[in-house]
C-alpha cells in the first residue's frame, strides 16, 4: 500500500497509488489545526508501506518563513508515521536543498500527466489556488509560486476560498456601479453555491461568518459585501454579485489558460480539482481540447490528484530504479 500525502495551507489530501483510498480534510494551518492527530488517523486507517509527501501549507502565517514550514510538516509527518517516508521536491524524490519541497505539489502532478498523456497544459483548480502547468516533454513552469505567479502560471483564485473583494473592484446592481468592501465577507464559495454550481456538501470551508453554509446564509454574506443586507438589496441583487463574482473568475481562468497555450503552443487542457468543470467551461470557450482527470481516476483522485501523483511516482520508483521521472534518474 503506497500512500501520497499533500499537505497544504488550508487542506490535507491523501490518496493510494492505486486510487481506492482518498482523504480530503480541512486544515487550516493558520489556525494551527490539529495536523499531527489527523496524520496519525490516516496512518492508521490506510497502513501504507511507504509514504510520498508533497506540500504548499509551508506558506501559512503561522510559520515565520517558508523553511520554518516545510521543516515542520517534515517533522509532523515522520512523527505520525512510522513506514518510510520520501519527499517530492520541484525536481523529484531527489531533491537537495529544503527550498526545493516548497510549493512542489504542482511538480508531482505534472510528472504524472506528462508520462500517462504527454504534452499538454495541466490545469489544477482547488479551494485556493489554480496552477497552470505547460507540459512539453516535462513541466515548463517555474520553480517558485512567486515565480509562477509572475509568468501567469499560478492564479491565487480557487472554487471555495478566494474573497470576492479579490476578484470584483464593484458590481452593478440597482442601476449603480458599487464598490465592494475590502472586508472578508463573502467568498467564491457563496458565490458558486447561489449559482448552483457546487452543492451545500460540497462546501467544505469555514464561511467567512462562521455560520451556515446554505443558499440563504450565503446570499446574506453576499449583500454584506456591499454594505448591505436582503432587507436593504433583496435577494435577486445578492444573486446578481455572486453571478458578477462567478463570471469574473471564469474570465480570469479563461484569460490565464488562453495565455498558457498560445506561449506554449499547447492544445489540450488536462483538467484537475474541484474545479475541473469551470477549467473545462474555459477551455471550451476558448476552443481547446479538455481531459479531465475526474473522468479517467474518479473525481476523489482528481481533487486530491497532487497526493495521487506522488503515491504513483513513488510505487514506480520503487518497482523500476533509474527510471526517469520528472526530468531526471532517480536511484
Amino acid at each position: 500500500m503506497i500512500l501520497g500525502l499533500d499537505v497544504g495551507g488550508a487542506n490535507t489530501k491523501a490518496a493510494s497509488s492505486d486510487g481506492l483510498f482518498t482523504k480530503i480534510e480541512y486544515l487550516p494551518l493558520w489556525k494551527e489545526a490539529p495536523l499531527i492527530p489527523f496524520l496519525r488517523r490516516i496512518s492508521a486507517e490506510a497502513a501504507p508501506e511507504a509514504l510520498a509527501v508533497v506540500m504548499t501549507g509551508e506558506l501559512a502565517d503561522t510559520f515565520p518563513d517558508k523553511r520554518t514550514g516545510v521543516l515542520a510538516i517534515m517533522g509532523a509527518v515522520k512523527r505520525a508515521f512510522s513506514c518510510p517516508v520520501s519527499f517530492w521536491g520541484v525536481d523529484g524524490f531527489g531533491w537537495s536543498e529544503i527550498s526545493d519541497l516548497a510549493a512542489a505539489n504542482w511538480s508531482a502532478s505534472a510528472a504524472l500527466v506528462s508520462q500517462e498523456i504527454g504534452d499538454s497544459l495541466f490545469v489544477d483548480m482547488g479551494s485556493t489556488t489554480t496552477d497552470l502547468i505547460p507540459i512539453k516533454g516535462r513541466a515548463m513552469a517555474a520553480r517558485t509560486d512567486f515565480e509562477r505567479l509572475g509568468r501567469g502560471e499560478l492564479i491565487y483564485s480557487g472554487l471555495l476560498r478566494t474573497n470576492l473583494a479579490a476578484l470584483l473592484g464593484y458590481v452593478e446592481i440597482k442601476r449603480m456601479k458599487v464598490p465592494l468592501s475590502s472586508e472578508l465577507f463573502a467568498v467564491t464559495a457563496d458565490a458558486h453555491l447561489v449559482g448552483g454550481r457546487i452543492s451545500e456538501g460540497d462546501y467544505a470551508v469555514e464561511p467567512p461568518d462562521g455560520g451556515v453554509r446554505d443558499r440563504q446564509s450565503a446570499l446574506r454574506r453576499l449583500a454584506r459585501t456591499v454594505c448591505a443586507d436582503l432587507g436593504e438589496i433583496g435577494p435577486e441583487a445578492a444573486e446578481e454579485i455572486g453571478r458578477q463574482a462567478a463570471a469574473r473568475q471564469l474570465s480570469r481562468l479563461t484569460d490565464g489558460i488562453r495565455r498558457q497555450s498560445q506561449v506554449h503552443n499547447l492544445s489540450l487542457v488536462v483538467a484537475a480539482g474541484i474545479g475541473d468543470g469551470l477549467i473545462e467551461e474555459a477551455a471550451r470557450d476558448l476552443g481547446l481540447e479538455c481531459v479531465r482527470l475526474s473522468k479517467i481516476y474518479g473525481s476523489r483522485v482528481s481533487d486530491a490528484f497532487p497526493a495521487y501523483a506522488a503515491a504513483r511516482l513513488l510505487e514506480m520508483r520503487m518497482q523500476a530504479p533509474g527510471r526517469r521521472i520528472g526530468g531526471r534518474t532517480l536511484k
